[in-house]
């Protein structure tokens, strides 16, 4: 009589398990989104730069909320690429041309997080490097002209639309940078 109360007991099991299986096979499906959600998709965005130091430029680039994008400037100083002699103390450490000569160099990291009101939360690193004047320097008992640079490093943090409108931040040394987002 036990062994039969057990196969019964066995038997409901199996009912009982096969029941959920089929309910789990007639569940609602998951949701499908049909539209991307405000914060999805690209941002095309634009910094300009305007500075006395690091010169005058502007780029147009596109990244999705929440990726950073690096980009980087190299233009000739105001009077020119300068000649870095090899043994400068501060040779290696210079922004330097394909041909050796201390040049401008801007470097900017971006990052921006789209809020669910489609304002875009940024970070913008901004690190330049502009060559400004010489100094004599001695080594090994021979005179040298290296160049003198001027630096900024600055990481800025601001709230702006992504509807194209622009905002603009000034850095410690003037530096403006005006920046524009739009959804594409």
């Amino acid at each position: 009589m036990n062994r039969r109360l057990n196969v019964c007991r066995s038997r409901a099991g199996f009912a009982a398990l096969a029941f959920l299986v089929a309910s789990a096979v007639h569940a609602t499906p998951g949701i499908k989104v049909q539209e991307e959600a405000a914060n999805d998709g690209p941002i095309k965005y634009t910094v300009k730069m305007t500075s006395k130091t690091f010169g005058n430029e502007q780029e147009t680039r596109t990244i999705r909320s929440g990726q950073t994008d690096d980009f980087t400037w190299q233009s000739a100083a105001p009077g020119g690429a300068q000649a870095v002699p090899d043994d400068c103390p501060n040779a290696a450490g210079l922004a330097r041309n394909a041909e050796g000569k201390a040049v401008r160099q801007v470097q900017i990291r971006f990052a921006a997080v789209v809020a669910d009101n489609g304002s875009a939360n940024v970070q913008l690193s901004f690190q330049a490097r502009a060559p400004k004047g010489t100094n004599k320097v001695m080594v090994s008992g021979k005179a040298l002209q290296c160049p003198v640079e001027n630096r900024l490093s600055q990481i800025v943090r601001f709230t702006m639309p992504t509807t194209g409108s622009t905002k603009t931040v000034t850095l410690n040394d003037g530096t403006q940078l005006t920046v524009s987002a739009s959804r594409k």
